[in-house]
């Protein structure tokens, strides 16, 4: 669903949306009555939740990554749980970002698993004992809101300040994984990704939920080493006009774009095409590090991409220092209380 997001969904609700607002109306319906009753089980250490109310990118794994860093400066041992969407792996794995291919476990899990262990698997409940078992004391469980198949002790909402919740609508007839109210009842904090104006209505939603706002920017990290010449640049995630914006606001040549479907595998015409696109423009390409793990997938001729792409490397900062140290404390106390009361 997530590669195939319509245009639309972005957009002003049109006939389009207004169409599929029956199908809409059934689904939104299940999934809030999953909300609405989740049981989920739970396990002995705490479990944080990095979600996003849409289908989407919007900044879960640069987020997940910032909070793993921050939980081991606290001296804790964290390990993230990953459904690995966009794999093929159907069993229990934990990932070595070093060995495993973004086609077998997924391009966000090979990232996160550079800065924290990280399992994939579907029981995302075995999936933290796996974690437990190896000496993790601090879950971030990466996705996984709408399933409510483990319990968290805390949900940390993200969303893109450019995009927001597109038109409002649940999936078919938008990109909402359920109606709204019954996500923003179960969401301890939103954090906004960005400086836009496209998630203020979201925003205002929260804040009338007394929900706390968080403000965090994507900043680009080696602009220094690549802040010289025109820019072919390509991407294949959620949403490649951000990557885009972000190279532009950076101050970078960019001469042409080139936008593929999330976590789409480049194949040998796409690669070929975008270095022959590149050598006839005397441009130099760049892609996203979820995009580039992805080249290594395939054959010769994308792994020759791969060695022709320079990567922007961004790093998620919130607005406040004390912030993601404050969502991991906590989370911590919530599991604590959680525990006691079993005891």
């Amino acid at each position: 669903m997530t590669s195939e997001a319509p245009p639309f969904w972005w957009e002003k609700p049109d006939w389009r949306a207004r169409a599929l607002s029956p199908l809409a109306n059934i689904y939104g319906a299940v999934a809030g009555r999953r909300l609405r009753r989740a049981k989920p089980p739970s396990v002995s250490v705490p479990v944080l939740c990095v979600g996003n109310f849409t289908v989407g990118g919007a900044g879960k794994t640069p987020t997940s990554i910032a909070l793993a860093k921050v939980a081991t400066s606290m001296g804790l041992k964290p390990g993230i749980v990953s459904r690995g969407y966009g794999g093929a792996f159907s069993g229990l794995h934990k990932v070595d970002p070093d060995k495993d291919s973004a086609r077998h476990v997924g391009d966000e899990p090979i990232l996160l698993a550079r800065h924290a262990p990280v399992v994939v698997c579907a029981d995302r409940v075995a999936g933290a004992k796996a974690l437990i078992a190896s000496g993790c004391d601090f879950i971030i469980m990466d996705d996984g809101f709408q399933s409510a198949r483990l319990h968290f002790d805390y949900a940390l909402m993200v969303v893109d300040a450019g995009r927001g919740i597109g038109n409002g609508k649940v999936l078919p007839a938008g990109p909402l994984r359920a109606p709204l109210t019954d996500q923003l009842v179960r969401t301890d904090a939103l954090l906004r990704i960005g400086t836009a104006s496209g998630a203020d209505q979201l925003v205002r939603s929260a804040a009338r939920a007394a929900k706390p706002i968080y403000e965090s920017v994507l900043q680009p990290q080696n602009i220094a080493q690549i802040k010289q010449g025109r820019l072919l640049a390509f991407a294949g995630i959620g949403d490649p006009s951000k990557f885009f914006r972000t190279l532009h606001e950076a101050g970078l040549d960019v001469a042409q774009t080139k936008s593929f479907p999330d976590h789409h595998p480049y194949t040998d015409e796409d690669a070929a095409d975008l270095m022959k696109d590149a050598a006839k423009e005397q441009l130099t390409l760049i892609t996203t590090a979820k995009d580039h793990v992805r080249l290594f997938d395939g054959s010769a001729v994308t792994k020759e991409l791969a060695t022709q792409t320079l990567v922007l490397d961004v790093e998620l900062v919130f607005s406040h220092p004390q912030t993601a140290h404050n969502i991991v404390r906590d989370t911590r106390e919530r599991a604590k209380a959680r525990i006691l009361k079993t005891l």
